[in-house]
């Protein structure tokens, strides 16, 4: 028996709860492990509230990733003992996920735990950190350098965007970020923001071409900022989108695309191939400041799930949120 958060619906009725479940319900898979650390994420807290659609079979264990010790395996990489991290593959959507003391996983989809991180810290990263990471890769890959010019952030308070802002910033990139939350510009200013803008000044539609003013951006918002970054990026300039908590649409027009050369380079952490998961999580050993971890990360335990989904969709969460699931195990 363990604890899990588990999302059941009843008709159109969806609703959470911390429940005890058999070991026998655990779904398919070659490798058993014993969850110490786990997040919630904004995917997390719409499944959890059922605010979207984000669950397609029931009952769910959410928890887009998790980080634990192998109990189980009949998985060639992989043994008893081992300390290994799981980022998407659609668990905690399709597949039950780390918001539980088990998780029963296919081996494919783990990675071994990356030297110096503990299990504690690889989830002060997690998903949206390692999210944060790819997104740095990706306006690296088109050649997006310090040199270059301003880089923006968007969705700056939350998840992905305080990594990506720590990442840039002791990468050597001047970096600019947007927020809704402006009393958190001094949280900011300490991950190595040089310059915080207010979310209202990008939130109304804008010309086709604006100003040139960022070399690259991280947006994690989508919709209409989207929209105005893209209008204001410097010839050539790269955006990373990884995120859609401002809508899935994207008002804005060819105009940047083919009158500057801006690139808009899609980002999925979901189902990223294996080897660019191993070179991020690699990048993240190098380029992250642990000591700055500490300061990103408010941890609760997972009786204190369910609450605290509703309170990140308020937007009253900053930074990353941990789960300590079984923390002894760290």
């Amino acid at each position: 028996m363990f604890q899990a958060i588990l999302i059941e619906k009843d008709g159109t009725d969806i609703r959470a709860g911390l429940s005890t479940v058999g070991d026998d319900r655990l779904p398919a898979g070659d490798v058993t492990v014993r969850v110490a650390y786990s997040t919630l994420n904004y995917k997390d807290a719409l499944a959890i509230t059922g605010k979207a659609p984000v669950v397609r079979s029931y009952p769910m264990v959410p928890g887009i990733d998790f980080a634990g010790v192998v109990e189980h395996s009949a998985h060639p990489d992989y043994k008893p003992g081992d300390k290994v991290v799981l980022n998407g593959w659609g668990v905690g959507e399709q597949h039950w996920g780390g918001l539980a003391e088990k998780a029963r996983v296919n081996g494919d989809w783990l990675v071994p735990l990356q030297s110096p991180f503990t299990l504690r810290q690889a989830m002060a990263i997690g998903t949206a950190g390692y999210t944060a990471m790819l997104c740095v890769m990706a306006l690296e890959r088109h050649d997006v350098t310090p040199g270059k010019g301003e880089v923006l952030v968007t969705g700056a308070a939350g998840g992905v965007g305080s990594v990506a802002v720590a990442l840039l910033s002791k990468l050597g990139y001047e970096v600019v970020v947007v927020t809704g939350r402006p009393e958190e510009a001094g949280y900011l200013k300490v991950l190595g923001a040089k310059e915080v803008l207010e979310r209202k000044q990008f939130q109304d539609p804008g010309k086709p071409l604006a100003k040139e003013r960022w070399a690259g951006a991280v947006d994690v918002v989508g919709g209409q900022i989207l929209a105005n970054v893209c209008a204001a990026m410097k010839y050539r300039g790269t955006v990373a989108a990884c995120g859609l908590a401002g809508g899935m649409s994207l008002p804005t027009t060819v105009a940047p695309f083919i009158l500057r050369g801006v690139t808009l380079a899609g980002v999925d952490s979901v189902m990223c191939p294996r080897d660019l998961r191993i070179e991020a999580w690699r990048r993240l050993a190098d380029d992250l400041d642990p000591a700055k971890l500490d300061g990103l990360t408010t941890e609760i335990p997972l009786s204190d799930v369910i609450p605290t989904a509703t309170r990140l969709l308020d937007g009253q969460v900053r930074g990353r949120v941990t789960v300590a699931v079984s923390p002894t195990l760290a």
